[in-house]
C-alpha cells in the first residue's frame, strides 16, 4: 500500500478519535462553582474548541483530498507506465522472434554451407580419382595400341602365307571339280532310288496311322464305357469312409491380437481333404475351424496382427500362403495347394460332383472322423446352391455323432456334393469363385482383417434364416 495513503487513513481515524471522544467524563471532578450567567453569545457561532476541531478535521480532509490526488496521478502515471512497458516487452517478444527466425534462417544458411564445402570436397576428390582413372586407361589404350601393332604384323604375314596357299587349293578345286563331275552322275541314279524307297515307306505309313486310329477310337470308347460304369455303379459307404480317413490332411492355423483381457493367442488344430474342380487343387474348411469363425453380429472385430498356419501330411508340411473367402457361402474357406504338392503328400484329390443329385442319398462324414451314415437329401428350388439333408433318417449309422458344420458331404460314386454349413443343410461346392482373400505373414494389420470379417458377417446375416 502506497506510504501516503497510508498516513492520511491514519490521520483520518486519529481525528474521528478526538472528535467522538466525551472529554467531559474523561476530565477529573471539579468542586461545583456557583453558575455563572451565560453571556449571549452572536447567533449561530460554534464555541472555539469545536470550531478549532472543525477546522482540524477540514484541513486533514483537505490533506486527505489532495493526497488521494497526487495518489491518483501517481497511479495514472503508472497504469501508462505499466502499458509503456507492455508495449516495451512486446516489441523485445517481437524482435525476440525475428532475432530466433534469423538465426534459424542463418545456422540453415551456415549447414547448407557446410554441405556445399563437403560436396565441393568430395567433387574434388571424385575429380582426382576420375584424372587417375583416364590416365590408366590412357596407358592402358597405349598397351592395346602398341599389341594392336604386333597383331597387324602378325596378321599380314598370315595373310601372305594365306595367299600361297590359296593358290595351292585352286589347283586343288580343279581336281575336284573334274571328281565333282564324276560323283554327279553317281548321285542321281542314287537320288532316284531314294525316291522309290520313300514313295513304298509313305504307303506304309498311311496304312499304320488308319491302324493307330482305329485302336485310339475303341480306347476311347473304352474308356467313356468303364467312366459310365463307374458312374452308375454306387461305392459301399465303408469303402468311402475308410478312403477318407487314409486321405486326409492335417492343418494348424495361429493368430495373434491385442485383448484387454485374456490372450490374444488364437490355435486351431484340423483335418480335411483336398479338392479339385479339375482346374486347381485346394483345401476345404469351414470357418470355425480357422482363425475366423463366424458371427451373428455385423460389428467389425478387432484387426488380426500375425496369422500364420501350415497343413499337409507329415512328413510333407507346407506353409499356409492365403485364406480365400468362397463366394458360394461366407462360412466355407479354401487354401490353394500346389498340384506337385499335392503329388508329394500321396493323398487323393476328390473331385467335385458333376452330377450331385444323381441318387437320392448322400454319404455324411464327420468332419473329426467320428463316424458316417448315409442321408437323404432333398433339392430347395428357393435355395439351389444348397440341399436339405433328412438327419431324422441316417441309414447305416456308424458311430455316434450329430450332423453339424463342417461335416463333408460325398455321393455315392465317391466324390464330394459339398460341406454342411449348419446342421440341417449342405452348400454344394461346385465352384472356387472366392471374394475376399487374407494372406498370411508376420504383420497382417494393413489388410484390415476386421473389416473383411465384418462383411462376411453381414452377407451370412442376408442370408434366409435357415441357412443361417
Amino acid at each position: 500500500m502506497n506510504k501516503t495513503l497510508l498516513l492520511i487513513i491514519v490521520d483520518f481515524l486519529f481525528l474521528n478519535l478526538i472528535a467522538l471522544t466525551r472529554w467531559e467524563k474523561a476530565e477529573p471532578s471539579r468542586p461545583q462553582q456557583l453558575p455563572v450567567p451565560e453571556m449571549a453569545g452572536k447567533p449561530g457561532k460554534l464555541p472555539p474548541r469545536d470550531q478549532d476541531l472543525v477546522e482540524v478535521m477540514r484541513l486533514s480532509l483537505a490533506d486527505e483530498q489532495k493526497s488521494r490526488e497526487q495518489t491518483s496521478s501517481q497511479l495514472q502515471a503508472a497504469q501508462a507506465e505499466v502499458q509503456t512497458k507492455e508495449q516495451d516487452l512486446s516489441r523485445l517478444q517481437t524482435a525476440r522472434v525475428q532475432l530466433e527466425s534469423s538465426l534459424a534462417g542463418t545456422q540453415q544458411s551456415v549447414r547448407d554451407l557446410n554441405e556445399r564445402v563437403a560436396a565441393a570436397a568430395q567433387e574434388r576428390d571424385m575429380t582426382k580419382e576420375r584424372l587417375a582413372k583416364i590416365q590408366r586407361q590412357f596407358e592402358d589404350k597405349q598397351s592395346e595400341a602398341d599389341r594392336q601393332k604386333q597383331q597387324l604384323a602378325a596378321l599380314a604375314q598370315q595373310q601372305s602365307d594365306a595367299q600361297q596357299r590359296i593358290e595351292g587349293l585352286n589347283v586343288a578345286v580343279r581336281v575336284a571339280e573334274q571328281e565333282k563331275a564324276l560323283l554327279r552322275s553317281s548321285l542321281d541314279e542314287a537320288r532316284r532310288e531314294v525316291e522309290n524307297e520313300r514313295l513304298e515307306r509313305q504307303k506304309v505309313m498311311a496304312q499304320t496311322g488308319q491302324l493307330a486310329e482305329g485302336v485310339g477310337q475303341l480306347a476311347k470308347k473304352s474308356g467313356e464305357i468303364a467312366q459310365e460304369i463307374r458312374s452308375n455303379q454306387p461305392i459301399n459307404a465303408n469303402t468311402l469312409f475308410n478312403d477318407f480317413l487314409n486321405n486326409r490332411v492335417s492343418a494348424t492355423f495361429s493368430a495373434y491380437r491385442k485383448v484387454l483381457i485374456g490372450s490374444g493367442n488364437h490355435v486351431k488344430d484340423t483335418r480335411t481333404v483336398l479338392v479339385t474342380d479339375g482346374k486347381a487343387v485346394y483345401a476345404l474348411l469351414h470357418a470355425n475351424e480357422t482363425p475366423f469363425p463366424v458371427s451373428a453380429t455385423a460389428e467389425p472385430p478387432d484387426d488380426w496382427e500375425r496369422i500364420t498356419g501350415e497343413f499337409g501330411r507329415p512328413p510333407v508340411m507346407a506353409p499356409v500362403g492365403v485364406f480365400q473367402f468362397l463366394a458360394l457361402d461366407p462360412r466355407l474357406i479354401v487354401i490353394p495347394v500346389d498340384e506337385e504338392l499335392a503329388a508329394r503328400m500321396g493323398v487323393k484329390v476328390y473331385r467335385t460332383a458333376a452330377e450331385p443329385f444323381k441318387f437320392p442319398d448322400a454319404v455324411l462324414v464327420s468332419r473329426g472322423g467320428a463316424g458316417y451314415g448315409e442321408v437323404p437329401f432333398k433339392v430347395d428350388p428357393q435355395t439351389p446352391q444348397y440341399v436339405r439333408m433328412d438327419n431324422r433318417i441316417i441309414k447305416h449309422l456308424i458311430g455316434e455323432f450329430t450332423p453339424t458344420a463342417g461335416d463333408l458331404v460325398f455321393s455315392k460314386t465317391g466324390d464330394l456334393i459339398g460341406m454342411m454349413v449348419n446342421s440341417d443343410y449342405c452348400a454344394v461346392v461346385d465352384s472356387f469363385l472366392h471374394t475376399r482373400t487374407i494372406t498370411t505373414g508376420e504383420d497382417t494389420l494393413d489388410q484390415h482383417t476386421g473389416s473383411i470379417l465384418a462383411e462376411r458377417n453381414s452377407r451370412l446375416l442376408r442370408l434366409p434364416s435357415r441357412l443361417q
